[in-house]
């Protein structure tokens, strides 16, 4: 005999049975429909993200167009900054922080600048400032050749590292294999044929910190090469930098007496913890061996490295707990996708733990902070981490501090586009369209023009969008793909410095209903990702949903 009392369902009768399913099945049908009164204040909602996005787009804009007015005239190129060095471009300023965020910008908002002027300077950067192979050195335009005549091995890595993996690494998030990936892969190349370890190299460039930077650059750029190309040579280099530090000869918290977790220094924790990332899915033995290391590593900087909210000091000695130099990074955010990315790997509440006590911190304590002695690209670094981290633990809070200091970073700006004449502006208009992509969810438009404003909120499983304009537009609406796999092949989004946060991603294979006005139709993920035809008669508003 059947033990029917273990489940309830057996000792209803007949009707009252019927009636649970209609009534299940109606409550099913009423939670999965929208609420027309709750869809209203999202459109609502959604203008008002396009119209602050719409601001974000406007002046990363204008930051393009003023710096190509900067550019000089026989080379094209923009000089590494508008005060001093006005005669040179160089790989570890110019190409690395500037240029790049000017292609960036181009490649969303105007296609003509984009296909024409981007790569004409790209061109002409490869052929003038490529010394060694593919390898850039400083370009004079005053002497029309090189700065320096002779080589100095130490400076060439240094800024081809700086180049990869500030500039060309964040370009190949965003646009997958392109010519500027091309770049970056023939740096690399020419770039193992000289260098194992940086800490090999020896020149007049290198400084203990640079050492340790060109560490963490390189292995960041390693592993995100490794998931776009899969080529093991590049696991290979990447495990052994990896070795070097992890270890108990060169743990940086075992042997720095002075550990840098500002910018120039916070490279090396958040390269170990990519490589970490790749070892996890490509050698779990090497992953095993470097744990202890790497958790002795985190667990350090926990304890000598914070102030009482939770962020972190520019610069401590890891050994005694001394706090070299007081002042708090603006880098905070990268070093903490690390401690967030080990969470993910290995379920260690305290990483968690500290990236939820700084979040928590901001809105009381750090609006309008002197982030970098009142540097724009202190407030452009502090906000660009904190939007990593506020997309996996979206605290209230966090949303509040954000749309605070990004009207400080915008108050930076001069009229002409400007923002503080140094190649520091390039973050300006990456962290800027970050947020604009924040309040897009990922979505953009093609033929993009000023007077097209539109924006989205994300609620469950489904994201609503409000697009206008007071003159007729057509284009195609993008929504934001998973990026970290489509164009870089990573089996997992982690948080890492200079990526492009999902907020909304579309799974190509998957179909979607999207709702126009009372139309709704199904519609594959791929075609949402190519591009969604819409057209705008002036002063008229579209309201669309997606749901999954």
């Amino acid at each position: 005999m059947r033990n029917y009392h273990l489940n309830p369902m057996y000792i209803l009768g007949k009707r009252e049975l019927i009636w649970g399913c209609i009534l299940l099945l109606k409550s099913t049908l009423l939670y999965s429909q929208p609420n027309p009164s709750a869809e209203k204040v999202y459109f609502q909602q959604a203008l008002a993200n396009g119209q602050a996005a719409n601001e974000a787009f406007r002046r990363s804009h204008r930051f393009l167009l003023g710096w190509l007015t900067k550019a000089d005239p026989t080379t094209g190129l923009i000089p590494r900054n508008l005060t001093q060095s006005t005669c040179i471009w160089n790989a570890w300023d110019a190409a690395a922080d500037n240029y790049p965020f000017m292609v960036m910008t181009a490649a969303m908002l105007d296609k003509p600048l984009f296909e024409g002027k981007m790569r004409e300077m790209l061109a002409t950067e490869t052929q003038l400032t490529s010394r060694v192979g593919h390898l850039p050195d400083t370009y004079s335009f005053c002497k029309k050749g090189f700065e320096n005549s002779t080589i100095d091995t130490s400076q060439i890595v240094f800024g081809s590292a700086e180049y990869m993996k500030d500039g060309l690494v964040p370009l190949t998030e965003w646009l997958g294999s392109s010519r500027w990936s091309e770049r970056m892969l023939g740096i690399l190349e020419d770039l193992d044929k000289i260098v194992d370890v940086p800490t090999q190299i020896k020149g007049n460039f290198f400084g203990n910190s640079a050492v340790v930077e060109v560490g963490g650059d390189l292995l960041q750029v390693l592993a995100r090469m490794y998931w776009l190309t899969k080529n093991p040579k590049w696991l290979a280099w990447g495990i052994q930098i990896g070795d070097h530090y992890l270890s108990d000869a060169h743990l940086p918290t075992r042997t720095l007496s002075r550990l840098r977790l500002r910018d120039h220094g916070c490279e090396i924790v958040a390269g170990l913890v990519e490589m970490y990332a790749v070892v996890n899915s490509a050698n779990p033995a090497k992953k095993k061996q470097w744990q202890p290391y790497l958790h002795e590593m985190l667990n350090t900087i926990l304890a000598t490295g914070r102030n009482e909210y939770g962020l972190f000091y520019d610069e401590v000695n890891p050994r005694t707990g001394e706090v070299v130099q007081k002042r708090i990074a603006d880098n905070f955010g990268y070093t903490l996708n690390a401690f967030y990315t080990v969470y993910m790997i290995d379920g260690v509440p305290a990483y968690r733990e500290a990236t939820l006590k700084a979040l928590g911190s901001l809105s009381a304590n750090y609006r309008n902070h002197d982030w970098e002695n009142g540097s724009a690209d202190g407030y452009a670094d502090a906000i660009e981490g904190t939007l990593n981290l506020y997309l996996r633990e979206p605290i209230p809070s966090v949303k509040d501090w954000l749309e605070s200091e990004i009207k400080v970073l915008w108050n930076f700006q001069k009229p002409d586009g400007i923002i503080e004449g140094w190649h520091g502006d390039g973050n300006f208009a990456r962290t800027s369209l970050m947020y604009a992509l924040w309040k897009t969810a990922g979505v953009h438009i093609s033929d993009w023009n000023r007077d097209v404003i539109y924006g989205a909120v994300t609620e469950k499983n489904a994201v609503y969008i409000t697009l206008t304009s007071s003159t007729a537009w057509s284009g195609k609406l993008f929504f934001g793909s998973q990026w970290h796999r489509d164009n870089l092949h990573m089996p997992v989004d982690y948080p890492r410095i200079n990526q492009f946060q999902e907020w909304f991603p579309i799974e190509a294979t998957k179909n979607y209903q999207l709702t126009i006005g009372s139309q709704t139709q199904a519609v594959k993920g791929s075609v949402l990702i190519a591009g969604y035809p819409i057209s705008l008669k002036p002063n008229e508003t579209i309201y669309l949903r997606c749901a999954r």
